[in-house]
């Protein structure tokens, strides 16, 4: 089948509406039916959501629906879906896999969640000490998770675990999905500096995961939890937003709204980080185009680390331009939000919440070292435990 053009997906996405009118059509009806119409991500596959026609050509189909009022799939709440969970499906899921998780994946109706980081594991990520021993055609799961974004949500985890501690720490690791419904998972909220418990930590105790949940080969896992990680990182660093979009954009509207709290410091510094916000985000819109000729490389870690330091200056000029103001919190009451969202509430909570975004998705320290070797091909750093056994590693 010869993938379509822009008129032809227009048409397409004509004769969508025309099917199920998003007046009287269902939510979910309506959104399976734009799945099976290849119209949730055209560049997916033919009976996977797409056409196999070009990325590039997504907004063409966004702009229809939008016009017509369609409702979309609430992509905040499935971003780990969306964003990790399914390229890696795509990229190393069987046949089997991709028909049975990635239409309720985009319809929303199965929220997904990432079991990498670990208590002793999370910069250094390879050296997980999570236990995946295989017991005929299931793999039983021993260890704890950490910093797990809507685990509380979640009905499937992407989970990276040791199958091989004989083997050097990258090479021991396979990648699986965890159903997290399953006897032996436990979820325990982690409150945060803002107040709220948006992340969590997970226990697993005898967890059993049939085989066929496996995603790559055995001792691959490495390689494919770096797909998702490149991608993690582009959905975080690369979104795509407005001019003023993101964190520039309530410190700006103050700016304007309240002459009286100006200065000229406070002037000079809003219009760097001004220029700098938008940047990042042309850049971040260049990185998506390029994407549309494959998988995404290294250049997402530089977006994800000028969208660390970013939001953490930008919030600090906020409490700063609004003095006294900015020293009020409006409520520290415990809640696990479904959404995350980085400039949500007021300055402090975004001040606050931004604390974390040098942490999340690749701690800043180890997206540099990403960027020096793959971007800037500069020598690699030394690492003595390259060739040594997991289980021979200091601990």
């Amino acid at each position: 089948m010869t993938a379509p053009d822009a008129a032809g997906l227009r048409r397409r996405t004509q004769d969508l509406l025309a099917a199920h009118p998003p007046a009287t059509t269902g939510r979910t009806e309506f959104l399976k039916a734009r799945f099976d119409a290849g119209l949730a991500w055209v560049h997916y596959p033919a009976g996977l959501g797409g056409l196999d026609a070009p990325r590039s050509l997504q907004p063409v189909v966004d702009a229809e629906l939008a016009a017509a009022g369609a409702p979309d799939n609430d992509p905040r709440r499935i971003g780990i879906g969306l964003g990790m969970a399914a390229p890696t499906i795509l990229g190393y899921g069987t046949d089997e896999q991709k028909q049975r998780f990635l239409r309720p994946l985009w319809v929303g109706e199965e929220v997904w969640c990432q079991l990498f980081s670990e208590p002793g594991a999370g910069s250094d990520l390879a050296a997980l000490g999570t236990r995946a021993v295989r017991d005929g055609e299931d793999w039983v799961v021993d260890g704890q998770k950490v910093w797990t974004s809507s685990a509380h949500l979640a009905r499937w985890a992407i989970l990276i675990a040791r199958t091989d501690p004989d083997q050097p720490k990258h090479r021991g690791i396979s990648y699986f999905i965890c159903d997290m419904t399953d006897p032996g998972v436990e979820v325990r909220p982690l409150r945060q500096i803002t107040g709220e418990a948006e992340f969590n930590e997970v226990f697993l105790t005898g967890v059993r995961i049939p085989d066929s949940r496996r995603l790559g080969p055995v001792g691959e896992g490495w390689k494919v939890a770096r797909t998702t990680l490149m991608n993690e990182r582009v959905s975080i660093g690369g979104a795509r937003i407005p001019r003023e979009g993101g964190m520039i954009g309530p410190v700006a509207r103050t700016w304007r709204a309240r002459p009286e709290l100006r200065t000229h410091d406070l002037h000079q510094r809003l219009l760097t980080l001004w220029v700098e916000a938008e940047v990042a985000r042309l850049t971040g819109t260049r990185l998506s185009q390029q994407l549309v000729a494959g998988q995404p490389g290294p250049e997402g870690s530089g977006m994800k680390l000028a969208f660390a330091r970013l939001n953490q200056e930008i919030s600090s000029l906020e409490v700063e331009l609004l003095g006294q103001e900015g020293l009020l919190y409006s409520e520290w009451t415990m809640r696990r939000p479904e959404l995350v969202d980085f400039t949500g509430r007021d300055a402090g909570y975004r001040y606050l919440r931004s604390k974390g975004n040098s942490i999340e998705g690749g701690t800043s320290e180890v997206l540099l070292n990403i960027v020096a070797e793959r971007v800037l091909g500069l020598p690699v750093e030394p690492r003595n435990d390259k060739d040594v056994a997991w289980k021979d590693l200091a601990r």
